[in-house]
């Protein structure tokens, strides 16, 4: 039977958060590094709707979405394994932490998109304002969900546990990329010691954020 094919660049969060989950539950796949801005052509030959992630399941049917994409996995192919608390009140918080983590990301896909690919005298100043103050709410959030319980987000034995700890680190490195001086260490040092522990990992090392990025538009 075929493998699982994950498309997309690993320098995408959504992306890289799928792989590193994948890896962590045990599930084999094959990663396919397509780009939706580069390579686009690949990429709609794969998926019309070039949305990244995307999975192609050994029959041939297409998925997209993140979390829906490691729902299906937690439910079909980890063979019991999963990455989320079971706990009423702790999958709730995790939940919150995840939230902000996708929000985060979010934003700073909308940042990317709103500098670098639209040209510079359309850039609509009050619109990115107000993406980065969206931004800076959800890293202080996410700070403060952090600090509720770092221990339990944090890698164990050098082995991501967690889907929130997971997404929340990959956040945060994400943000360091797109949006440097929002993602300052010295005010957010809960949710940086957190990503430096998980780019620890085998898992974070063996995918790391490593891709093109967003162009410029051609001249």
């Amino acid at each position: 039977m075929p493998p699982l094919r994950l498309i997309g660049m690993l320098d995408s969060p959504y992306v890289r958060r799928v792989a590193i989950s994948m890896h962590c539950l045990g599930v084999p796949f094959e990663h396919e590094a397509v780009s939706v801005v580069s390579t686009f052509a690949q990429f709609q030959r794969i998926n019309p709707v070039v949305k990244a992630p995307t999975l192609v399941c050994p029959d041939g049917e297409v998925l997209m979405d993140s979390s829906l994409i490691l729902q299906f996995i937690e439910a079909a192919h980890s063979q019991g394994r999963h990455l989320w608390p079971t706990e009423a009140h702790a999958l709730q918080h995790d939940f919150r932490v995840l939230s902000l983590a996708m929000a985060a990301c979010d934003k700073g896909v909308q940042s990317i998109y709103e500098r670098k690919l639209r040209p510079a005298d359309k850039q609509h100043g009050p619109w990115l304002e107000r993406v980065r103050g969206q931004l800076v709410a959800a890293l202080e959030g996410l700070e403060q969900a952090v600090a509720r319980q770092p221990e339990a987000l944090a890698p164990v034995q050098g082995q991501p546990t967690r889907q929130a700890g997971i997404t929340a680190a990959i956040a945060w490195q994400f943000v360091g990329e797109v949006e440097p001086s929002l993602a300052v260490a010295a005010t957010h040092p809960v949710l940086a010691a957190l990503a430096a522990q998980m780019e620890s990992t085998e898992a974070f090392k063996r995918f790391p954020p490593v891709g093109p990025g967003v162009s410029p538009p051609a001249a």
